[in-house]
């Protein structure tokens, strides 16, 4: 989950600060809660540390193309459940069947969940779609209508749908398309919101009526203050760190509420 597709605002330092002021406001009143992993990031995550730095949760890499399992996934979990997170799993999309891919994601969440010690195991595990262009793994990049075919099966299998990820200037360019039709957009819009943006508080999501995360920092890329967007997470020095846009405590139970329970 990189980010990378996100283009600069206009060079002017006005401007700039303007984005700057709204962002710190968007930090006031949303929590630095949320930390994203996968197996591109190599050290082993000092979750414990985490905790203590005031993460609540933990969203990891389970499955991307093609039909791969993210081998540091179930140890990861193991950890940070042990450590007090909550956990979350996303599957990096590609342009083959879609159906197929959502029951991947499902298996493997399923498999590491039964898999795990009872007390290694998260109360709820919270999907998302990374809806990204895909620029790393053979099968091109997913369709809207892929996208929504995705959406409804994790719905049609767990209850609920999952997040979707994507960075703002894609996630914009898509919704505006004359090819995505309002059906499509509204499927889409059922699923709860989570942007990347480096640069500023994302803004104008229709057909969502705001973003529920933001990912504001991956790779050590970040134009905002460190002291309000930190880049750094216990030993991870480029981390990927998102604001929840509540308390922690509403963060406790968005997971409820949107989260996955394999077991039932």
């Amino acid at each position: 989950m990189a980010g990378f597709a996100i283009l600069r605002p206009v060079n002017s330092s006005i401007f700039r600060t303007v984005l700057i002021l709204q962002a710190l406001q968007a930090s006031a009143w949303a929590s630095n809660t949320v930390v994203n992993l996968s197996h591109y990031d190599l050290m082993r995550p000092g979750f414990a540390q985490m905790r203590q730095e005031g993460i609540v949760a933990v969203i990891h890499e389970a499955t991307y193309p093609r039909f791969a399992r993210d081998d540091r996934y179930s140890a990861r979990q193991r950890a940070a459940v042990g450590a007090g997170l909550l956990w979350g799993a996303y599957h990096f999309a590609d342009s083959t069947d879609p159906t197929r891919q959502a029951d991947h994601l499902l298996n493997v969440v399923e498999r590491s969940w039964r898999d795990a010690d009872p007390e290694a195991r998260p109360n709820e595990v919270l999907l998302v779609l990374d809806f990204e262009k895909n620029g790393h793994y053979p099968g091109g990049t997913m369709r809207v209508d892929q996208a929504v075919t995705f959406v409804e099966r994790i719905k049609a299998r767990t209850g609920n749908y999952p997040g979707l990820y994507a960075g703002q200037n894609r996630l914009l360019a898509i919704m505006k398309s004359p090819r995505v039709t309002s059906a499509q957009r509204a499927i889409l819009s059922r699923c709860w919101l989570w942007i990347a943006n480096y640069h500023y508080e994302p803004r104008a999501l229709l057909p969502w009526s705001d973003w529920t995360m933001w990912q504001y920092t991956g790779d050590g890329v970040c134009d905002l203050p460190r002291a309000a967007f930190p880049i750094s997470v216990a030993n991870i020095r480029r981390a990927e760190r998102n604001l929840f846009r509540g308390s922690a405590s509403e963060l406790r139970g968005f997971w409820r509420r949107h989260g996955w329970m394999p077991g039932e």
